[in-house]
C-alpha cells in the first residue's frame, strides 16, 4: 500500500472528535467531583468514598486518553511532513505509531466506560439503600 498525504489526513477529524468526547467526559467528572465533595462535607459515607476512588481511576484514564490522542494527532502531522519531504519509509513508521496511539487511546476509553458503568452501579446501590 502506498501512503499518500490524504491517508493521515483522514485521521484528523476522527482524532479531533475523539478529543472532544474525552474533554466532555473530563468536564462531567469534574462537575461530579465538586458535587461529591459537597455531599461528603454534609454527610460522609462509605458510598461517597467508593465513588471518589472510582473517579480517581477515571481521571487518570482520561488524562492518559487525552495525552495519547494528542500523540496520535501529532504523529499524523509528522507523517504528512515526512511525506512532503519524501521520507516515505519514515512516514510509514511514524504513521504506524499514530495508528497504534489512536488504538491505545480508544482502548483506555473502553476501560474508562467500564469503570463509569461501575460508578453508576454504586449510585444505584445507594438509591436502593435509601428506599
Amino acid at each position: 500500500m502506498t501512503l499518500t498525504m490524504s491517508i493521515p489526513a483522514l485521521l484528523f477529524p476522527a482524532i479531533s472528535l475523539t478529543m472532544l468526547a474525552y474533554n466532555a467526559r473530563y468536564l462531567a467528572i469534574a462537575s461530579l467531583i465538586r458535587q461529591l465533595y459537597n455531599e461528603y462535607l454534609d454527610m460522609p459515607s462509605e458510598n461517597t468514598v467508593l465513588q471518589i476512588k472510582n473517579l480517581r481511576k477515571r481521571l487518570w484514564l482520561i488524562r492518559n486518553m487525552q495525552a495519547i490522542a494528542i500523540v496520535s494527532f501529532l504523529t499524523s502531522v509528522i507523517t504528512m511532513f515526512l511525506l512532503y519531504i519524501d521520507y516515505i519509509n519514515w512516514a510509514n513508521v511514524v504513521f504506524g505509531v499514530s495508528l497504534f496511539s489512536l488504538m491505545l487511546s480508544l482502548f483506555l476509553s473502553f476501560i474508562e466506560v467500564q469503570i463509569s458503568t461501575k460508578a453508576l452501579a454504586i449510585r444505584l446501590d445507594r438509591i436502593e439503600e435509601n428506599r
